[in-house]
C-alpha cells in the first residue's frame, strides 16, 4: 500500500489537513517533497500529486496537523506495513473499515 492509497483511506479528515513528509533516507525523498514539506508543510492534495505509485519511500513518516496541532501521523515502516496514530478514534475506525485486515498493535 502506498502513502497516496492511505491518505485516500483517510477520506475527507486527512484533506483537511497540513501535511509534511519526513524519511530517514533522505535521498528516498523527492526534492519538490522535501521543500513542500518544510515550514507549514502542504495541503493533502498536493501530498497526493506528489506520492505517485512510483514514489517508494524507507521508513517515512507523514504528519497530518490541524490548525498547527499534530492530529495524525502515519509511519512507513516498509512497503506492506504501515503504523497509523491518530489523536481521534474515529480516523482509526474509517481506516478499519477501508482496510478490514487492519490490527491494533
Amino acid at each position: 500500500m502506498t502513502l497516496a492509497e492511505l491518505l485516500v483511506g483517510l477520506g475527507r479528515y486527512g484533506l483537511g489537513l497540513r501535511w509534511r513528509v519526513e524519511c530517514d533516507e533522505h535521498w528516498d525523498l523527492p526534492a519538490e517533497l522535501e521543500r513542500r514539506s518544510a515550514g507549514e508543510g502542504m495541503d493533502a492534495l498536493t501530498l497526493l500529486s506528489l506520492t505517485t505509485p512510483a514514489v517508494q519511500l524507507i521508513d517515512a513518516e507523514a504528519c497530518g496537523f490541524a490548525e498547527g496541532v499534530l492530529v495524525v501521523v502515519l509511519t512507513e515502516v516498509d512497503s506492506s506495513l504501515w503504523e497509523v496514530r491518530a489523536a481521534d478514534e474515529r480516523v482509526l475506525s474509517e481506516l478499519r473499515h477501508h482496510y478490514p485486515g487492519t490490527t491494533a498493535l
